[in-house]
């Protein structure tokens, strides 16, 4: 299936990685992180580059144009095949670490759902195979390093994460957890006394591991230019289009006070840059028109004080499984209020908490929202109508496959008349998405009369999308700090 996809919509990442190809294969690795021959620089950590440098030498073979430094746009069938290609390839360091979660467990039959619905994720498939990208191996990297500190081996589990992270700098978000967990359970001992010999092989271990990557640069005094390019702090609060999380709900909530104060009459100031800025869902500032502007440091204060409360119940209890929630919850904390998001981050929560999903019911529920909503969010990613049937139809197939099976293995009935309710409430809440696709189907069709409808579909998905997930945060929060 994923060859027959190989014609299908490619986004500009597509691009994106032919020019990191050329760029590593071409330049010397002093000009790497300085190159602006294409608008697309290299602004990923080096292991990615050398990574890219690999993949550049059998592109030499099929075809030397994919890694012409001047070939910008180059789509040939050619470096289509290779590109795709390599995507499948890659992930198959994903596979062989899901069925490695299959040994040893209690219940193979359930973890080989969960392992299954991992590997033939809708995410992977939209992000990785259609849209482009490489998440399904990097993302087997961090399935690598959970699988080693679930059989014990936390060194090794450290080791898998220091290299994750030299390969995409989005998994700092986990990283708090990781910190917490290997210093309490691997650093000291049961009465919380400093094992020294063990802190410095896990100091060493990541310090040989950033040597190995940040090495050559620090050498040639690039540690700054590297930086640079890795933490562009000039883009808006908002990605190109609203990422389902608490700003997307904060920029709706503006604008529906931008109209009921314009409609009402009342006196309150209006930020006139405000009134385009939050509605147009293009890269840049986010201004808003009555509601305060929100700046970087706001969105770390609030990202580091949520996840010091996750990290507090993990330093207490340094199990496996609180290291999984406190994980899920610092990736999920960092999509909700983090600075200009992207809408694929939405992973970052899905995957880690996939492995939750059978410890409880609630976890189950929990799981489901958020799947339903994470996936439903990634589908104006691919906007063209010849994958409008395959988003669909596989992200049904994967739920019927996956959500419905767990679901039945951890099915509670709620207890009381209130959770009778809120039972009821969730259920309306994912039956909605039905009426939301069919309304998003059919205003394309207004739009074409209507040019101030154009925006309104990405931003009714990004609301209805963004309140579950929201929700489902919520109660992966309370699940975690109110169990054992």
């Amino acid at each position: 299936m994923k060859l027959l996809l190989f014609p299908s919509y490619r986004s500009t990442d597509f691009e994106v990685h032919r020019n990191w190809l050329a760029i590593t294969h071409s330049l010397p690795i002093s000009q790497w992180y300085y190159d602006t021959t294409s608008e697309w620089t290299l602004d990923y950590p080096p292991f990615f580059a050398y990574f890219e440098k690999i993949l550049s030498i059998p592109a030499l073979l099929v075809d030397p144009a994919i890694i012409d430094l001047q070939n910008s746009n180059y789509s040939a069938w050619s470096a289509v095949v290779y590109q795709r290609t390599t995507v499948i390839l890659t992930e198959l360091v994903l596979g062989i670490a899901l069925l490695r979660f299959v040994r040893g467990t209690e219940n193979i039959s359930v973890q080989r759902i969960i392992s299954a619905s991992l590997f033939f994720h809708p995410g992977f498939l939209i992000v990785d195979h259609i849209h482009f990208q490489y998440n399904g191996f990097m993302f087997g990297i961090l399935l690598w390093s959970i699988y080693q500190i679930r059989q014990g081996n936390k060194l090794a589990g450290g080791f898998f994460f220091a290299v994750l992270l030299n390969f995409k700098h989005i998994y700092m978000y986990l990283a708090p957890a990781y910190f917490i967990y290997l210093l309490r359970s691997h650093c000291m001992s049961p009465t919380g006394e400093l094992l020294p010999a063990r802190f410095i092989s896990l100091a060493n271990t990541v310090i040989v591991v950033c040597v190995v990557s940040l090495g050559p640069f620090i050498l040639m005094g690039q540690l700054p230019q590297l930086l640079s390019r890795l933490f562009p702090f000039t883009r808006g609060l908002n990605h190109a289009y609203w990422a389902p999380n608490v700003w997307a709900l904060f920029t709706a909530a503006d604008r529906v006070l931008l109209r009921y104060v314009k409609g009402s009459g009342i006196n309150v100031v209006i930020n006139e840059s405000g009134i385009s800025s939050t509605s147009r869902g293009l890269v840049g500032d986010t201004v808003f028109a009555i509601l305060p502007d929100i700046k970087p440091a706001h969105t770390f204060l609030i990202t580091i004080l949520f996840q010091s409360i996750f990290l507090a119940k993990l330093w207490k209890t340094p199990t496996y499984k609180s290291f999984l929630a406190s994980l899920t919850l610092c990736g999920y904390t960092s999509f909700m209020f983090g600075w200009h998001v992207h809408e694929k981050a939405v992973l970052l929560i899905l995957v880690p908490l996939s492995l939750l999903a059978t410890s409880s019911h609630a976890y189950c529920r929990t799981f489901v929202i958020a799947s339903v909503a994470g996936v439903y969010s990634l589908f104006p990613l691919l906007f063209t109508p010849a994958e409008a049937f395959v988003k669909l139809s596989y992200a049904l197939l994967w739920g019927f496959f996956t959500l419905l099976p767990l679901n039945n293995h951890t099915y509670e009935f709620p207890a009381s008349l209130p959770w009778v309710i809120l039972d009821m409430f969730e259920k309306t809440y994912l039956g909605g998405f039905l009426l939301l696709h069919a309304v998003l189907t059919l205003l394309p069709l207004l739009s074409r009369s209507f040019e101030s409808l154009t925006f309104l579909p990405l931003m009714l998905t990004s609301i209805y999308c963004a309140i579950g997930l929201v929700w489902a945060f919520l109660r992966l929060s309370a699940i975690y700090l109110t169990q054992e």
